[in-house]
């Protein structure tokens, strides 16, 4: 077996390779003092849907990917599993640039070894990205998935995806069995920051009571009020702030008297290069059983939360 001094003189490709694996061992073996602190949780998990279980949280600078279940205690880490990300790093822009997203998303669908390629190993969750707020940032490209890999690998940089988040395929099946396509939320994170739970309830009531400001606002039918929550720049589809105050004003007015509930609610936080809140809940009108489930994307402007999309996702 050559040196080290020896490889390290050797061909171009032998070098490279030799410092993939290094890169790989230092990440894999960097996770053992990385844990997360006891009791902390991501700082971007303010609260999940009572109806979801888990929640997915990378930090891609320490290629590494989370799982956290949802229990009467709070959230705990259940899981914890080396991953690989795009060749070019993180913080995506356009398509084609092999960078990984950073930002909220959702996992879209579950695909199974017979609905991808052998590239993609035992499956693949799509995420949705480009989301509302990449959108609004002008960013491009498609296919962002969480999936395993051939069935061969046994070696794999920290960079070493098109912009995909990968994982060896027995790490990514119990996550395949876990999730809830549209309702399990992805974190994509730079670097994890990871904060007390109990430290982080005040900022949790007070987003909490801002979400009930526009329930009671909708409820008021006062639609002055309630368009007072929106952004000039709001857009849904394509609607914008003139049209969507529109559709309002019908929803008012075929409800009548009938309040609305908010069931099930979601609320993730995103504060790199932008403030962001990711709401997501059930819209249930009294004397109903069941309703639309919304997601709404609340940015800051001016030092106050407006919401610059809204729309039903089922």
């Amino acid at each position: 077996m050559p040196s080290v001094a020896t490889v390290k003189d050797g061909p171009p490709a032998v070098r490279e390779q030799l410092q993939k694996l290094r890169a790989e061992a230092t990440r894999r073996l960097a996770s053992l003092s990385e844990m997360p602190p006891s009791g902390t949780v991501p700082e971007q998990v303010l609260e999940l849907a009572r109806n979801v279980r888990h929640v997915v949280v990378v930090d891609a600078s320490h290629s590494r990917v989370y799982v956290f279940e949802q229990k009467s205690s709070g959230l705990q880490l259940v899981r914890s599993f080396y991953a690989s990300i795009g060749r070019a790093g993180f913080d995506k822009e356009v398509e084609g640039d092999l960078r990984t997203p950073l930002g909220i998303y959702h996992i879209t669908s579950r695909l199974d070894d017979q609905q991808v390629e052998e590239l993609y190993g035992i499956g693949a969750l799509p995420l949705n990205y480009p989301n509302e707020h990449d959108r609004r940032m002008g960013r491009t490209g498609s296919g962002i998935w969480l999936h395993g890999v051939p069935s061969d690998s046994y070696a794999r940089p920290p960079q070493s995806t098109d912009g995909c988040v990968a994982l060896a395929n027995v790490e990514l099946e119990p996550i395949l069995r876990l999730v809830q396509p549209r309702t399990t939320p992805v974190v994509i994170a730079r670097q994890l920051e990871w904060v007390n739970a109990a430290k982080a309830e005040p900022e949790r009531r007070s987003l909490q009571n801002l979400i009930e400001g526009w329930r009671a606002a909708r409820n008021s039918g006062d639609l002055n009020r309630l368009m007072s929550f929106y952004s000039p720049q709001f857009a849904s589809g394509q609607r914008d702030l003139a049209q969507w105050r529109q559709v309002l004003t019908r929803d008012i007015e075929q409800a009548g008297q009938r309040p609305v509930e908010l069931k099930d609610l979601a609320i993730l936080n995103w504060r790199e290069q932008n403030d962001l809140l990711v709401v997501t809940f059930g819209e249930v009108r009294e004397g109903q059983r069941t309703g639309v489930i919304k997601r709404q994307y609340w940015g800051k402007e001016g030092g106050l939360w407006k919401i610059f999309y809204e729309g039903v996702i089922g």
